[in-house]
């Protein structure tokens, strides 16, 4: 018994030595294929940034062309060690393969194949800030398999690409403008009108630099009315590239500025609602 366990040691000793060559060309090429590989996508990456007026796509290409390039070695590295059959039914079976690679690994590539239409279509870009269901922040990332999403509190929220795909998104600094408005009660004396504190809120606006005027101009609506009181809805636009800290912010001052300009002018203003 004892010798017949020598024996098998023995020969599977022999056979590691034989392959132990082969082995050490794989690894080292395995190696230097890999950090060649980085280096090329790498390449490519600040190419693709230099060309591209797009981050987010050529983020995207480069993490693919990584993904692609590491792979090719890989299968270099088989062939090497040997494994030319299992190449060869690798690549063979691509077709087989895929279906029950899609299938067991459905949500893998179901967000993979979502994160190519993302990055081609561009919905969005680097910075962008969007809304998704009830989360809304920072566009930061568009990965493989999830969307890097910045809220405004610092949470990182990592989303399926198939999700974002799929729901509705609301992407607030696209265009560069965002119309905001906000509801102000005023307090009519008999010889008031609301024309007048109309009068008074626009005339104050165009006096702020950072309402945009022009083809968006500001304007207000009157929206309820009663012998004492009337609801006057402001509506004004502004520069989205950056929402909470800029429109969110002039949205707050404006209603606070529209506020005091109607009480000086001798109104009563008592509500104001976003």
């Amino acid at each position: 018994m004892n010798r017949d366990f020598h024996h098998i040691l023995a020969a599977y000793w022999e056979q590691f030595l034989f392959v132990l060559p082969k082995l050490l060309i794989a690894l080292v090429l395995l190696a230097v294929g890999l950090f060649i590989a980085s280096r090329l996508s790498a390449l490519l990456g600040r190419r693709l940034h230099r060309r591209s007026a797009d981050p987010l796509l050529a983020d995207f290409l480069t993490q693919i062309s990584k993904w692609v390039l590491g792979l090719i070695v890989l299968l270099v590295a088989l062939n090497v060690l040997g494994f030319t059959g299992v190449v060869g039914s690798l690549l063979g079976a691509a077709g087989v393969s895929a279906f029950i690679v899609g299938f067991a690994f459905k949500d893998i590539a179901e967000n993979f194949l979502a994160g190519v239409i993302l990055a081609f279509n561009r919905p969005f870009r680097i910075d962008d800030t969007v809304q998704i269901k009830d989360l809304v922040g920072h566009v930061v990332a568009l990965n493989l398999r999830t969307t890097l999403v910045r809220t405004f509190d610092g949470k990182h929220i990592f989303l399926p690409n198939s999700m974002v795909l799929k729901e509705p998104l609301t992407n607030y600094t696209r265009d560069g403008d965002l119309r905001m408005d906000f509801l102000l009660t005023v307090e009519l004396e008999p010889a008031d009108t609301p024309v007048v504190a109309t009068t008074i809120i626009l005339r104050y606006l165009q006096t702020v630099p950072e309402v945009q005027a022009g083809l968006r101009t500001p304007y207000v609506n009157l929206e309820k009315a009663t012998t004492t009181t009337a609801d006057l809805r402001v509506y004004f636009w502004g520069d989205a590239e950056d929402y909470r800290r800029g429109v969110l912010q002039l949205k707050s001052r404006l209603m606070q500025q529209v506020k005091q300009e109607l009480v000086g002018a001798g109104f009563s203003v008592p509500a104001l609602a976003g």
